[in-house]
């Protein structure tokens, strides 16, 4: 606790600094004449690398096309990458090195909730473009306090529309009406997704039996699942990233609990498979952005151009949302006409029906892309395509 404490004394102060020197003034590009400058803040090591690393393959390859094909109003994009280690105190010393010193005209992340939260107030106040592919909080672009974050957008959807897509999978696909649910206690997107699911389960007829939680890094969950199991669930909802999920999954089985368990965008990791194991993720379900099976020819064009740069691998949602957060930021660098981070956060608003891998989106008045949500089931270890929800 100490070394967290001295952490974040350390970044509070850097950030003072970096504040005081801050005219408040519209930022243009610090980039030269040939390049536009994009920050990457993702978390490229610790508890969650796997998204970080995700998202930035997808990163990479769509900034390598949109170089080839001439830049962006012909300057090429420039990625300057930073580790934030899976650690809000990370993030934040992340956007005080980007936008102090290395001058860059937007960032890119992170890829959870806390980390870019971590990073909103120095985006608003030193008026630098945030996006994040895969943060999923309400309160990443519109604060606690009800305030907008102005210079702070999204790619993926909120966590409450996947809380609501979970709850109506369970009651109207499944026909289940009793559930629990097992949440991470410590994650607001762990929270958002619980209480998103819990008014729309209940709103649908449903009850949920059981409500358990969980702190991240635990590692047994045997005493609490056979708590869980003991109020007989139909469908356990549970919330969380693939770290725990996967021990979580791996032991409910083993504990005999066979019914339908699912969780949303944070069970998308190849480790999943590797901690819970194929058979124990039969019947299993996550909301989720994309499926690689979609036959749409532009989606398939991507797993193609992923597949051959990565050894045959399929892309997942956080490598199609890294590559969309790039040509969502691209066209708004394109629209706006300019560097200038107001005019680009004002192309950003108006962005309307832009069609990207993860669907067509238009974003609302908090920032948020208003698209479809994809329900993925597992079978043998591999995400088969079970529905698609639209807003």
């Amino acid at each position: 606790m100490k070394k967290k404490w001295a952490k974040m004394f350390m970044a509070s102060a850097l950030l003072a600094g970096v504040l005081a020197g801050c005219s408040g003034a519209p930022k243009s590009s610090g980039s030269d004449s040939k390049t536009i400058k994009v920050g990457v803040n993702l978390e490229l090591s610790g508890g969650v690398a796997s998204y970080g690393e995700s998202l930035e393959n997808g990163v990479d390859i769509a900034v390598d096309e949109i170089n080839k094909a001439g830049g962006v109003k012909g300057k090429k994009l420039e990625l300057i990458k930073v580790d934030n280690k899976s650690e809000a105190a990370e993030a934040t010393n992340g956007i005080i090195k980007l936008t102090s010193q290395d001058k860059v005209t937007a960032i890119i992340g992170a890829a959870t909730s806390g980390n870019t939260v971590a990073q909103a107030q120095i985006a608003n106040d030193t008026k630098t473009i945030l996006l994040t592919p895969s943060g999923t909080s309400p309160n990443v672009t519109v604060g606690d306090d009800g305030k907008l974050n102005e210079f702070v957008f999204r790619t993926s959807y909120i966590d409450p529309f996947q809380g609501i897509v979970a709850a109506n999978f369970a009651a109207d696909k499944l026909n289940l009406k009793k559930a629990a649910i097992f949440a991470d206690s410590a994650s607001d997107y762990a929270k958002g997704l619980a209480s998103a699911f819990k008014a729309t389960f209940e709103k649908d007829g449903g009850k949920v039996v059981a409500e358990e939680a969980y702190v991240g890094k635990d590692t047994d969950f045997r005493a609490t699942l056979t708590r869980i199991k003991s109020k007989n669930p139909e469908f356990i909802f549970i919330p969380g990233y693939y770290e725990e999920v996967g021990l979580i999954v791996k032991q409910a089985r083993e504990l005999g609990i066979t019914v339908p368990l699912m969780g949303a965008d944070g069970w998308d990791s190849p480790k999943l498979v590797e901690l819970a194991g194929k058979d124990a993720l039969n019947n299993t379900f996550i909301t989720n952005h994309y499926t690689s099976e979609d036959p749409d020819k532009t989606i398939q064009k991507f797993v193609t151009t992923y597949k051959e740069k990565f050894n045959g691998e399929s892309p997942n949602a956080f490598n199609a949302l890294g590559y969309d957060t790039v040509y969502l930021l691209a066209d708004a660098i394109k629209r706006a006409g300019s560097t200038d981070s107001v005019k680009i956060k004002d192309a950003l608003e108006q962005t309307k029906d832009l069609s990207l891998i993860t669907g067509k989106i238009t974003i609302d008045k908090d920032h948020n892309p208003i698209k479809s949500a994809t329900v993925l089931e597992y079978k043998d270890g591999k995400q088969v395509f079970n529905a698609k929800v639209n807003p």
